[in-house]
């Protein structure tokens, strides 16, 4: 494991992850990536799907329905433009990382396979044209009500690269596949809360202290329904990074114990 050197204070970024779920006779599943090595950020590391708000997700000409932006707003304590720029962010991230497409041909459907869209996927990730343009050229609504703000956590001061980022779940829609079809995955699965905790555990994955904590939320609940229907306190997160007597580095964060009591982590060699 590489040495973790600390970084000049870095302002973070805008970001937006979605924790997709599923119901499975062991309770509920997410669905977990693991980034590409070598990445500029993150990588190797067992995660949820998404990335940084683009500029053009603010200004986003949409069609919406569920909770409105200043719901939104106010549940991040974010201003409306931001708050829209979250949502349409974890909407095109989603759908750009793994495939699933919160959105419908009306604001109470949703798109029941996305296979046709392949190609539109690949140039929103090469950002060839805008997520609200392929909604409009495709007569789609994003479906806001499909998701759920969860937490909220920023990368710690020292890291070279740094995200404001806002956590969602959502359930994964009916007939769509999500998938690992995109150039920063290397490998996907669907897993409780539980099995990817023990892979973590046994040395098969790697867990950021976010990604650990919200499989943690997230094992407490029997069934999706239950998952969506909570309505979580969403403090503002921010770990702080310290060093051991014996050089390695840590992060500080709210109920860190069991995260170093029972796996490895990334930041230096113990």
């Amino acid at each position: 494991m590489a040495t973790f050197e600390a970084h000049p204070e870095v302002p973070p970024k805008d970001a937006s992850t979605v924790i997709l779920v599923r119901d499975s006779e062991s309770g509920p599943e997410v669905f977990l990536l693991r980034r590409v090595g070598g990445m500029a950020f993150a990588g190797g590391m067992t995660v949820f799907p998404g990335g940084g708000v683009d500029p053009q997700d603010a200004d986003a000409d949409v069609a919406w329905t569920g909770p409105p932006v200043s719901w939104w707003a106010e549940r991040f304590g974010v201003d409306e433009s931001r708050a829209k720029a979250l949502v349409c962010a974890a909407v095109r991230e989603t759908f750009e990382e793994c495939g699933v497409l919160l959105a419908g041909p009306t604001a109470d459907t949703v798109v029941a396979d996305t296979a046709g869209y392949a190609q539109a996927r690949k140039q929103l990730e090469a950002r060839e044209f805008s997520f609200s343009e392929f909604l409009a050229r495709e007569n789609l609504v994003l479906r806001a009500d499909l998701l759920r703000p969860w937490a909220n956590w920023i990368t710690p001061v020292g890291e070279g690269r740094r995200y404001d980022t806002r956590f969602f779940v959502a359930a994964a829609p009916a007939g769509q596949i999500a998938d690992g079809e995109t150039s920063e995955a290397a490998e996907v699965t669907w897993q409780t809360p539980a099995q990817a905790i023990t892979d973590w555990i046994e040395g098969r994955t790697m867990l950021l202290p976010p990604t650990w904590s919200q499989l943690s939320s997230i094992g407490e609940y029997a069934t999706v329904a239950d998952v969506l229907a909570a309505e979580p306190e969403i403090p503002v997160i921010l770990p702080t990074l310290y060093q051991e007597e014996d050089g390695s580095w840590r992060v500080r964060f709210p109920g860190q114990d069991p995260y170093y009591a029972a796996g490895a982590h990334p930041w230096g060699e113990r």
